[in-house]
């Protein structure tokens, strides 16, 4: 049975340039506050899955060690991402990850429906012959996408940031075995914040 990689996609947290459509709500610092809370989170069901290897990735060499912190804290590797946009990005992570024999499911970091189930679906659905699994996410994008096999056209030329992404991700999708997993939803506008009322574990994003 193939090992399981998870990556984690991250930023590196510093205010004014994390999470900045909560700036209305938060301000700098409490926007980048909630992004280390929400990123807390998605590690901590990340672990909960036990899977064999985890990375983060940092979307930038790290001028801090929020990122390096809580890698070491599992025990998990720190890398930075390559490429000049998105797509390219997490396709190079994903297939470095396929050249080392290993199956990857990458995740974003700011999502808090996401849970231990969804990673060992992902895998479940990878060992038994997907080609490419996803949870689609309530904005039209997708919050994890895993694959057993490269497949570069997944990610060329989608529109990212839109209510498209997962819609243009499908189409491209036609000939592969796609499994596609219970939706999660992200933490981006300030009325995102409303759904982490009474939530233990969220209290950082609840406030300026």
């Amino acid at each position: 049975m193939k090992r399981l990689r998870v990556q984690v996609f991250a930023r590196d947290p510093e205010p004014g340039r994390t999470k900045t459509r909560l700036l209305p709500a938060l301000g700098a610092e409490g926007a980048c506050r909630c992004y280390l809370c929400l990123l807390d989170a998605t590690l901590e069901q990340v672990a909960a899955a036990r899977p064999d290897e985890i990375e983060v990735w940092s979307d930038r060499e790290p001028r801090h060690d929020a990122l390096g912190e809580r890698a070491r804290k599992l025990g998990a590797r720190l890398r930075v991402q390559r490429g000049p946009e998105l797509g390219a990005r997490m396709a190079e992570s994903l297939e470095d990850a396929l050249a080392d024999g290993v199956l990857p499911v990458l995740v974003g970091s700011d999502l808090p429906g996401l849970t231990a189930a969804h990673l060992a679906e992902a895998a479940a659905a990878l060992r038994a012959g997907a080609d490419a699994v996803f949870a689609p996410a309530e904005d039209g994008g997708y919050g994890l996408v895993g694959l057993s096999r490269p497949a570069t056209e997944l990610f060329r030329a989608v529109p990212w940031g839109t209510a498209d992404v997962m819609a243009v991700t499908r189409e491209r999708a036609a000939g592969l075995r796609l499994v596609e997993l219970d939706p999660v939803w992200d933490v981006d506008e300030p009325e995102d914040l409303e759904r982490l009322a009474g939530r233990a574990g969220f209290e950082a994003c609840r406030r300026p």
